[in-house]
């Protein structure tokens, strides 16, 4: 099975998925003062097939119930992620106001196409005590991020990565993606974005180097070996103190799946996210990822399979060792992406930025 990273290594190399941060950051913000919060929406025109799985035991969420694949709808429009906790979910009215305007959503009147019902599933993590408590995003944070979607959009401190914390570390937003160039899936695209903002630590305190690196190792990522002083003063840090923390994240695929698979699909991503954060899962984080599928990659013949198995189950299969790669991926993105907001730390700042330039395998 060969694959490579998509030509942005982003989510959005999956065909028919954009992204739109909105933010309030103030340079000057505090522990308690100013501005640092945001959120970010995946839109996908047209709509795409969706589920979601949460493991964490906090989680903060918005029509979860919904993408149980015993249920009726079996599209979404969009998915907001979000800073401000429960509050923010706010956020996801003003998405729904800008898909209603661009008339996106499940048709409810044949005769007027402008009455429709927008799906958008959303969750949050809790960056409240980062800026001030009653800065948090709101139904225009929401309108303003569907309305900025795109295929190119901002790493690390930017949309719902604002205010986020990984560890004793600044956390932030990562994307990667995988394109698959033979096997079952070939000509598949599977791609993630993360919101890292765990209670949980990034990188491993013997050698510098984020806990998400141990798949590719951390030459993929063009990291050098910390020095001990670096160690040492990163080992230094104060815990997270913080009793509600989360991340959470979509991972996409354009292979035509259904909500069952993207059940599994969305299952199977949580291992790249335990594999990048120490303790995942946790009491204290409500970690939260949605899987998409667009459908827009050109089908291919399904290998024969016994019947009592689904025709897609070894494309499926490639695709869930894919959607945890790139969950992995883009939870050290985040993290090296970041930038220090509030007096809080980047992993650049500890283990030095000429450390933190990405590179991508051909």
């Amino acid at each position: 099975m060969n694959s490579v990273a998509g030509p942005r290594n982003s989510i959005t190399d999956v065909s028919g998925v954009l992204v739109g941060h909105h933010h309030a950051l103030d340079a000057e913000a505090t522990l308690g003062s100013g501005a640092a919060t945001g959120c970010t929406v995946v839109r996908v025109p047209g709509g795409a097939v969706a589920s979601v799985d949460v493991r964490g035991g906090g989680p903060g969420t918005r029509e979860t119930d919904l993408l149980d694949p015993g249920n009726t709808v079996r599209q979404v429009n969009a998915i907001l992620l979000t800073g401000g906790s429960a509050y923010g979910l706010a956020a996801a009215d003003g998405v729904m106001r800008w898909l209603e305007e661009h008339r996106e959503g499940i048709p409810m009147d044949p005769a007027d196409p402008a009455r429709v019902v927008p799906i958008v599933p959303g969750a949050v993590i809790f960056d409240l005590p980062v800026g001030a408590w009653n800065i948090r995003p709101d139904a225009d944070f929401g309108y303003l991020a569907a309305e900025a979607a795109g295929t190119e959009f901002e790493r690390g401190s930017a949309g719902a990565g604002a205010g986020a914390r990984a560890g004793s570390l600044k956390g932030g937003i990562g994307t990667a993606s995988v394109c698959f160039d033979d096997g079952p899936a070939a000509g598949i695209t599977v791609g993630a974005v993360i919101v890292a903002n765990p209670v949980g630590s990034v990188f491993d305190p013997r050698t510098g180097f984020p806990w998400g690196t141990g798949t590719d190792g951390a030459e993929y990522f063009g990291l050098r070996a910390a020095t001990a002083e670096q160690l040492a003063a990163a080992n230094a840090l104060a815990v997270k103190g913080t009793v509600l923390n989360t991340t959470i994240g979509v991972v996409a695929t354009d292979a035509a799946l259904d909500p069952a698979a993207c059940r599994r699909l969305a299952a199977t991503a949580h291992d790249g996210l335990a594999r990048a954060i120490r303790p995942a899962h946790s009491p204290l984080d409500g970690d939260t990822l949605f899987a998409i599928a667009t459908g827009t990659a050109e089908p291919r013949p399904s290998l024969p399979m016994p019947p009592a198995f689904p025709a897609d189950l070894l494309i499926l299969d490639q695709l869930c060792t894919a959607a945890a790669v790139c969950v992995e991926r883009a939870i050290v993105d985040a993290i090296l992406s970041a930038t220090s907001v509030a007096g809080i730390p980047a992993y650049r700042d500890l283990f030095g930025a000429e450390g933190c330039e990405r590179i991508h395998r051909e």
